[in-house]
């Protein structure tokens, strides 16, 4: 498959904490699941492709184009979301979107009419009227609306009812099949181990792994004796526990 988003020995310092250097990459068509406990730097991470942080050092660069020169063309193909909408909580979703589809050059209302029929959104909500579960997929019909190729999520389904958080898996793999690449954070492991082919582990701010599923979970069951994501993931972060005392 041909990477829509390449990250390149990107670095993020702060004065306690050393993002990277990460290097990883998101194929078209596909789920990469992007894990790690919290504080790890999953969420400095997305921010720092996104260039809502800037990262001090290393390259992005998405559909083969550096996001450095070329951030505005490359925002229109993407859409970014986390678990919860950061609108004006009490305007309606049709007045928030009259005013967002102006930023997109290639926003489609039938699209949009499309998505939130398929979500079942109700313009004439607000934002404050929504379930966590509903804020992520008004997100997601933003995104899709302007014709997004890729989608970023963070922790998109922390916090949502077991059948919510079904839901938006399945929704995430009828997008895949529709050719969107998708690349979300997460602690929730089981949600992975469901949808995702590709995995991404940063560990205290630094890369375990990042390869396909398979080969994720047959290099590191053996070390870690665990048959899924979340059993190896666990192994792991009781080691650096135990190192701590041991110390």
């Amino acid at each position: 498959m041909t990477p829509i988003l390449e990250v390149e020995d990107l670095v993020k310092k702060y004065p306690s904490f050393c993002l990277g250097p990460l290097s990883f990459t998101v194929e078209e068509s596909s789920i990469t699941g992007f894990i790690g406990r919290n504080g790890a730097g999953k969420t400095t991470t997305l921010k720092s492709i996104l260039n809502i942080v800037h990262p001090d050092s290393g390259s992005i660069r998405y559909f083969g184009k550096t996001f450095s020169g070329n951030e505005r063309e490359i925002k229109q193909s993407i859409g970014f979301a986390g678990g919860a909408v950061n609108y004006y909580p009490r305007k309606k979703i049709a007045d928030i979107i009259a005013v967002t589809r102006r930023f997109y050059d290639n926003w489609d209302d039938g699209a949009y009419r499309k998505y939130t029929d398929i979500f079942s959104i109700d313009p004439k909500k607000t934002p404050l009227e929504l379930s966590e579960g509903m804020k992520v997929k008004l997100n997601l019909a933003i995104a899709l609306s302007h014709g997004a190729k890729l989608l970023i999520l963070d922790e998109p389904t922390s916090g949502l009812d077991p059948v919510s958080r079904e839901e938006l898996l399945e929704i995430f793999s009828e997008l895949k099949n529709r050719g969107v690449a998708i690349l979300f954070s997460t602690h929730i492991t089981s949600d992975l181990d469901k949808c995702a082919d590709r995995i991404t582990y940063i560990r205290k701010g630094k890369l375990v792994a990042s390869e396909k599923k398979e080969t994720f979970l047959s290099e590191h069951s053996l070390r870690s004796q665990g048959n899924n994501l979340e059993e190896i993931m666990l192994r792991y972060e009781k080691e650096d526990f135990h190192e701590k005392f041991a110390d």
